[in-house]
């Protein structure tokens, strides 16, 4: 069955060597980090290695690394350094550039950054961001042309950007090295409008079979037993359980776990 990680945003509030305690508690193999260049500072990679050593879990990704007028190539770089210290598996990179050649400069170097350490970075996409379906992201990742480069699958954006789901099966497969998942309502906010495209993304997420989505498609498409990011950001779960960061996790990997049963 696949790995599961406990993406940090389930559990925002939190800090990351909580992150990494609640995913073991809650039975995770594997944690994501939030890693913020302006407020990490040693004391946070000193306990989240702490964490890390005392409860055996791995780090699935760090995020976010994100492509906007106000942000500093020098901190992406940052963000990939604490990710590599920390031996995270991928990194989750975001762009809200609409020059698709500037976004493909900038993977690129952030991929020649990474070079000689097994660290993916990937490239997410949806309306959210600038690079809007798989087909954008697939364009840039290919003429980024870096061992390094991925693509990052989310069932949220691959449903609300209507990408195919045929063409997560026809990607290369060395260009998915994680994928992260949860369920979502049937209906689709207008594209045009951002707020309402990000409180779908951030707080209106579901558990996994609870929703409307073709899960099942998409997770036969994806390649086998490949590790799964559970990204259910929900304002209904953080209410539910707002003090408890275990709690919470638990609630997110019971579902997840079961699901994933029945599909084996």
């Amino acid at each position: 069955m696949n790995q599961i990680g406990l993406a940090s945003g389930v559990l925002p509030e939190f800090d990351a060597a909580t992150v990494v305690r609640s995913a073991h508690a809650a039975g995770f193999d594997s944690a994501g980090l939030w890693v913020d260049a302006a407020e990490w500072t040693p004391t946070h990679t000193a306990e989240t290695r702490r964490a890390l050593a005392d409860t055996g879990i791995s780090v699935i990704d760090v995020e976010v690394l994100w492509l906007r007028d106000e942000a500093s190539v020098d901190d992406h770089r940052r963000i990939l350094d604490i990710g590599m210290e920390l031996g995270a598996a991928n990194a989750l990179c975001v762009s809200s550039d609409e020059d698709a050649a500037k976004t493909t400069d900038w993977l690129g170097q952030l991929c020649r950054h990474v070079e000689g350490n097994s660290l993916r970075v990937n490239l997410e996409f949806g309306w959210f961001s600038k690079v809007v379906d798989l087909a954008s992201a697939r364009s840039i990742v290919k003429a980024v042309a870096h061992p390094s480069a991925a693509i990052l699958i989310d069932p949220i954006h691959v449903d609300r950007s209507q990408s195919p789901i045929g063409d997560i099966a026809k990607l290369d497969r060395s260009l998915i090295s994680y994928a992260q998942f949860c369920d979502a309502r049937a209906e689709r906010p207008d594209v045009h409008d951002f707020d309402a495209v990000l409180v779908d993304a951030v707080d209106l997420r579901e558990q996994m079979g609870e929703g409307a989505l073709d899960l099942d498609a998409m997770y036969r498409a994806l390649p086998k037993d490949i590790p799964l990011s559970i990204e259910l950001r929900s304002e209904a779960l953080r209410n539910t359980y707002p003090d408890d960061p275990v709690a919470r996790a638990k609630a997110v990997a019971d579902v997840t776990r079961k699901w994933l049963e029945a599909r084996q």
